[in-house]
């Protein structure tokens, strides 16, 4: 198969986008190329499809020199507090994070014989580099993040699972999440949360849209 008959991701559409974004500020697309184009990639469901709407760009031919992703440290580089910016505990109960929350730089998750649900796929991040430690005790942890972050993971099990999925983000300056923790007798878990970018990418391709056509209607 070849690459550019690979399914898009939503991180993917999300680059684009930002692509017509640029072209737009710098005057090479109209509003309504821009429009039409952010339309478009909307809709594309292939890598093949989406490089149609750049491929008359400049940014589309530097990409082809550039690596494909710079991958992110293994460790957090960023002075982080000794103290959580927020604690997540579930004894014999459930607790969840979920929804339009702010990320801080340092969280913490308890679960004794409970679960916990850390869900950062709509969550604001307000900074780059966000530590999750976690404990889990005859428990369950799972965290999830949006699909255009790099994740890494370090921890184990002790009669119980640690399983992470460390990617990175095809984004030098997207968000890392450091899921750290132990599981005994439990179970940790931190992976991407697939399909949860498309009503964020909207929210800011019509933000961009708008801002693109105010700029044009002030000259």
């Amino acid at each position: 198969m070849r690459a550019g008959d690979l399914r898009a991701s939503d991180a993917e559409r999300d680059r684009i986008a930002d692509i017509l974004r640029e072209a737009l500020a710098e005057g090479r697309l109209t509003a309504d190329e821009h429009a039409e184009r952010v339309e478009g990639v909307l809709s594309a469901k292939t890598v093949g499809e989406l490089e149609v709407f750049i491929r008359d760009l400049p940014a589309a031919h530097a990409r082809r020199s550039a690596p494909a992703y710079t991958p992110a440290p293994n460790r957090p580089t960023d002075t982080l507090p000794h103290d959580p910016d927020d604690n997540v505990v579930a004894v014999f109960s459930a607790a969840v994070r979920k929804g339009r929350w702010r990320a801080g730089r340092r969280i913490h998750a308890y679960a004794v014989f409970g679960s916990v649900e850390i869900d950062l796929s709509e969550a604001i991040f307000e900074y780059q580099q966000v530590v999750i430690k976690v404990i889990s005790v005859f428990g369950t942890v799972e965290v999830r993040v949006p699909e255009n972050v790099s994740l890494r993971g370090t921890g184990g099990g002790v009669l119980g699972t640690f399983e992470v999925d460390n990617r990175d983000s095809d984004d030098p300056e997207a968000p890392v999440v450091y899921v750290d923790g132990w599981a005994v007798l439990g179970t940790i878990e931190g992976k991407p949360k697939r399909g949860k970018l498309v009503a964020d990418i909207l929210e800011r391709v019509q933000h961009k849209v708008d801002k693109g056509l105010r700029k044009h209607l002030d000259r």
